[in-house]
């Protein structure tokens, strides 16, 4: 199955009684994660990323338990004639009040073609406020800009791991906030169906789910699709993402245990 036929297989299966609210999103905010979901804790997610055909570099994504928050760990990196090409050098971390779903923090050093960025967000709650405190490390300017939330908002590291924690029942869907320093995104994430797929790490049985979003950095990164392991854990195996250069892809290396 392409790319390009996965969206209309999924939306056109829903039922009234499936489609999400339209909850204003002053008053949206992520739902707590399922009683049973555990995220794999000490455990670093690895993924060939190949763009197009090519083999294009690797990612990986890390959870801990810090003293009562999660802490997530990302990372990417271009290599080969994809490195020459297109530079790309990032790390992020984020801190997750783990009740609420709520992020606390997020930083990220991008490296990113000509791009050199130092990123610190701070989300308050209370103020329903992102600060966000970011220099440029190729000339050395910094800027500060504060941004409306809706108070509790998820990010776009952790955000992989919140969908995880939901019930994922193909043909429902549902909607949470994203925040990246600017605006606050209304992600709507579908649950499009159960598929099969085979990746490094092996076969599995997975569901395959499409967040989108009509503004933020959802919608930057082009249309999306996270198959996620069918069984509690709700492993990411793999990422496709449809953007304006050509399909890059995720795929998991080798499995936790």
């Amino acid at each position: 199955m392409s790319i390009a036929q996965q969206p209309a297989s999924a939306t056109s299966s829903l039922t009234p009684a499936q489609t999400v609210t339209q909850t204003p999103q002053a008053l949206l905010r992520p739902n707590p994660p399922e009683p049973n979901y555990k995220p794999p804790f000490g455990q670093t997610l690895t993924y060939s990323v190949d763009w197009r055909f090519f083999p294009a570099g690797s990612a990986t994504l890390r959870v801990e338990n810090a003293h009562g928050e999660y802490r997530f760990l990302g990372a990417a990196d271009s290599a080969g004639f994809a490195a020459l090409l297109y530079h790309v050098h990032d790390r992020f971390e984020a801190f997750v009040d783990p009740k609420s779903s709520c992020t606390l923090s997020l930083a990220k050093h991008t490296e990113e073609g000509f791009r050199r960025l130092q990123t610190q967000i701070t989300y308050e709650q209370a103020r329903r406020k992102s600060v966000l405190a970011e220099k440029n490390l190729k000339n050395g300017t910094s800027k500060t800009q504060e941004n409306d939330t809706p108070g509790c908002v998820t990010d776009v590291l952790s955000g992989v791991f919140y969908i995880a924690s939901q019930p994922l029942i193909p043909g429902a869907s549902f909607l949470f906030p994203l925040n990246d320093g600017g605006k606050t995104a209304t992600v709507k994430t579908t649950v499009e169906a159960r598929e099969e797929v085979t990746v490094p790490a092996g076969k599995f049985k997975t569901v395959r789910v499409q967040p989108a979003s009509e503004n933020g950095v959802v919608k930057s990164r082009g249309e999306m699709w996270i198959w996620f392991t069918d069984d509690a854990r709700h492993i990411p195996v793999q990422v496709k993402a449809h953007m304006f250069f050509g399909t890059l892809t995720m795929r998991l290396m080798t499995m936790p245990k």
